[in-house]
């Protein structure tokens, strides 16, 4: 997969130090999944001589553990994968700019800003409202139909806050995929940002925290290219005058071509490193699960930005 490699680099010349990040939700154990994420992350961001952030995004607190929290801290030790911020030991103890959980006065500060400019309205549809509302082909997204932007919920009703998306395209040219044009208000809909428990979405966290972070490389796997065009919508309508660049990298798949999942308690690195395997197999077999080498082979941390050279 050289040539992949190549493309790469000639992408990111105009980036002299790209800042990036690897954001894991803690809500199961790291899998080999992610260490194809972060073969890339640290693999391109090395190569540029650029700067790897590290992200917990438990903004979904009902499924958040702190236990996975440490578990995946420990496993990127372990791997040699060292942040440049914050350090892995800042995010042990104490509150972190770094960590979504603690950034809910920030979050909220970027929604009054949409909300006194009347892009923000109440929702009382649950996710089973709009499944029973909308008929959904297999394999496809559901789209919310605006049913509380015409219809506003009573005072008393438990809701959630939607960002309205009208009707236009995003286009944008992923860094492996080329050029894609998304039209969030016919694959989405109007944004849920924060839902009915008080919780932050993942759509509306990234975006806020991209930008104050300064993250100008999106690094990600490809389940994540829909949601593209409604993030780089949402950064403009929050302030962000240019998108940052993404990448979408191939997925690793199980058997019956399905993704792997924390939820399904798909085999773990914690698991593998108990086994006995080494971080240098693990890394390498990666590399090749991630389409960057045609074989695998034990790879250390310091061999990763020569897979983009």
């Amino acid at each position: 997969m050289e040539p992949v490699a190549n493309d790469l680099s000639i992408a990111l010349s105009s980036q002299d130090t790209p800042v990036t990040r690897f954001a894991p939700a803690p809500t199961g154990f790291l899998h080999l999944g992610h260490l194809v994420n972060a073969v890339y992350v640290w693999g391109l961001a090395r190569r540029h001589h650029g700067r790897v952030l590290l992200r917990i995004e438990d903004h979904d607190r009902g499924r958040c553990r702190d236990h996975y929290q440490s578990a995946l801290l420990d496993d990127l030790e372990w791997l040699g994968l060292e942040p440049d911020a914050p350090r892995i030991e800042a995010l042990r103890s104490g509150p972190s700019p770094f960590r979504q959980s603690d950034r809910g006065t920030r979050y909220a500060e970027v929604l009054q800003g949409l909300s006194d400019r009347g892009l923000v309205y109440p929702c009382r549809c649950s996710r089973r409202d709009i499944a029973d509302e909308v008929a959904t082909e297999p394999g496809t997204e559901t789209r919310y139909p605006g049913t509380c932007r015409e219809h506003r919920p009573g005072p008393d009703e438990e809701v959630g806050l939607r960002v309205i998306m009208e009707s236009g395209e995003e286009m944008f040219t992923d860094m492996l995929l080329g050029a894609q044009r998304q039209t969030p208000a016919s694959q989405c809909g109007d944004v849920l940002v924060r839902d009915r428990l008080g919780q932050w979405t993942y759509q509306f966290a990234v975006t806020v925290d991209d930008w104050d972070q300064g993250v100008d490389l999106v690094i990600r796997g490809e389940d994540l290219l829909a949601s593209t065009g409604r993030q780089i919508r949402l950064a403009r309508l929050i302030g962000r005058p240019d998108p940052p660049t993404f990448l979408h990298h191939p997925l690793v798949l199980k058997p019956s071509g399905e993704k792997l999942s924390k939820a399904n308690q798909d085999t773990g690195l914690a698991e593998l490193r108990q086994a006995g395997v080494s971080p240098e197999v693990l890394l390498g077999e990666a590399a090749f699960r991630g389409g960057l080498l045609k074989e695998s082979r034990p790879l250390n941390p310091v061999e990763l930005p020569d897979l983009f050279d």
